[in-house]
C-alpha cells in the first residue's frame, strides 16, 4: 500500500491505495494514521504487506517488505550530500539486493537462505558503527529499523517484489488531477473518484475492460 496528499475542500488530505494481485482499493480521507488501514482491512490481515518505512504502514501483515526504492532514493541523496563512506557502501548493498531480486525465482531454498544470511551480515557490519557525519548516521539508523524487514522477499520468493511501484502507478493519476486542478471542492467527489478508480482499476488488474466494467456496474 502507499498514499499521497491531496487537497479537500481547501483542507489538507490523503489519497490511499491497496492493492493485491486480485483487486486494488483506493481511499480518500483527511488523516494520515494506521486507523485508516485498519479501518480498511477490518478483520483481514495479509499474508505479507509491502510499503514504505512511514509509522502508519506499519505491523498490518504477517510478515513485512519495506519498499527498497524508498530506501534507495534516500541513500542517493547520502552519496551526493555526504563525505562519509557509508551511503556508498549501503548503495552498493541495496544493488546486492535488487539484483538477487531479479533473480530470485531461479535459485534453490537452501541458496537463498545463505544469500539472505550474507546479506544480514553485511548489513549488520554496515550498521553497527555510529557515523560523526549527520546524514550518514540519519541513514544508518534508518537502515538499522528496516533491517528486519528488508529481506522478507527472499523467505516468500516470488510471492512479494522489493518495491511499491504498482502502488505509486495507481497513484499517478490522482497526483495528476491533484496538480492540474489543484484538488476537490468536496469530500463526496473525493471519495466518487475513489470509487470509480477501485472499479476500473480492479477491472484492469484482472484483465477486463474499463469501458464494459463501468457499463455493467451502472447498469
Amino acid at each position: 500500500m502507499d498514499e499521497t496528499g491531496i487537497r479537500i475542500e481547501g483542507a489538507n488530505g490523503y489519497h490511499w491505495v491497496f492493492l493485491s494481485n486480485q483487486a486494488v482499493v483506493h481511499e480518500v480521507q483527511h488523516s494520515r494514521v494506521a486507523q485508516v488501514v485498519r479501518d480498511v482491512m477490518g478483520d483481514h490481515r495479509p499474508k505479507i504487506w509491502l510499503s514504505d518505512g512511514y509509522s502508519a504502514q506499519q505491523k498490518h501483515g504477517a510478515h513485512h517488505q519495506t519498499c527498497l526504492a524508498h530506501l534507495v532514493r534516500d541513500v542517493a541523496y547520502g552519496v551526493q550530500a555526504s563525505d562519509d563512506k557509508l551511503p556508498f557502501r549501503l548503495k552498493l548493498w541495496l544493488d546486492r539486493a535488487f539484483a538477487l531480486s531479479s533473480e530470485v525465482a531461479t535459485y534453490a531454498a537452501s541458496t537463498l537462505k545463505r544469500k539472505k544470511s550474507e546479506l544480514e551480515r553485511s548489513l549488520g557490519e554496515l550498521v553497527s558503527s555510529p557515523s560523526a557525519c549527520p546524514i550518514a548516521e540519519g541513514l544508518r539508523g534508518k537502515m538499522a529499523r528496516a533491517s528486519p524487514k528488508l529481506l522478507t522477499f527472499l523467505d516468500f520468493p516470488g510471492e512479494v517484489d522489493v518495491t511499491n511501484n504498482g502502488c505509486e502507478r495507481a497513484l499517478r493519476p490522482s497526483v495528476i488531477q491533484r496538480k492540474v486542478t489543484n484538488g476537490f471542492r468536496s469530500m463526496w467527489a473525493a471519495q466518487g473518484d475513489c470509487a470509480v478508480r477501485s472499479v476500473t482499476d480492479t477491472a484492469k488488474l484482472n484483465g477486463t475492460s474499463v469501458w464494459m466494467t463501468i457499463n455493467q456496474t451502472l447498469a
